[in-house]
């Protein structure tokens, strides 16, 4: 899958540098609930085995993690995570959000985790005011399942199913 210019995308086991590099990614207003603190703790969990980078010529442009890493708390608890599908985060470098590359990083991430983990069901849960990623996610064909708070912020839960899903985005 391309994504910048042409150029492909690859996926790989998260290094403790892009590690560091994601742990210091600060978003803008309103997205900055997905900001990083660059903390000790962050970092460990960024290098729990569940996290892997998107590079594009050996540059960082984003991440994905996926199973528990990618559930939210409150989720968890409200019965949303029953693990029947896969479960997928992502995050894009800051300053290439917003110009349109979001379907595509998604879709690449998609491919990834299907060829490694073989879902029949892809999961993905946003904070319900993030509508730009939403669009996205609904364009990729994720429907919302439901909804729950968790520290006063609202989330949608959106599942994929995979029938079908090749022939779709191969085109």
């Amino acid at each position: 899958m391309n994504l910048i210019g042409g150029l492909p995308v690859s996926i790989d086991a998260l290094s403790e540098d892009c590690a560091r590099e994601i742990s210091s990614w600060q978003y803008e207003k309103p997205y900055d609930l997905y900001s990083h603190d660059g903390s000790p703790a962050l970092i460990k969990e960024l290098l729990n085995g569940s996290y892997y980078g998107a590079t594009v010529n050996e540059s960082l442009i984003g991440y994905f993690c996926f199973g528990e890493s990618a559930q939210v708390p409150a989720g968890k608890k409200e019965g949303f995570y029953d693990g029947t599908a896969l479960d997928i985060g992502l995050g894009l470098r800051p300053n290439l959000t917003g110009k349109g590359l979001g379907t595509s990083f998604l879709t690449r991430g998609m491919e990834f985790g299907i060829k490694t983990f073989q879902p029949r069901i892809v999961r993905l849960t946003v904070a319900a005011f993030n509508q730009r990623a939403v669009t996205v996610y609904q364009r990729v064909g994720f429907t919302i399942q439901g909804a729950f708070m968790n520290n006063n912020i609202e989330f949608i839960v959106m599942t994929c199913p995979l029938e079908g899903m090749d022939e779709t985005n191969e085109k």
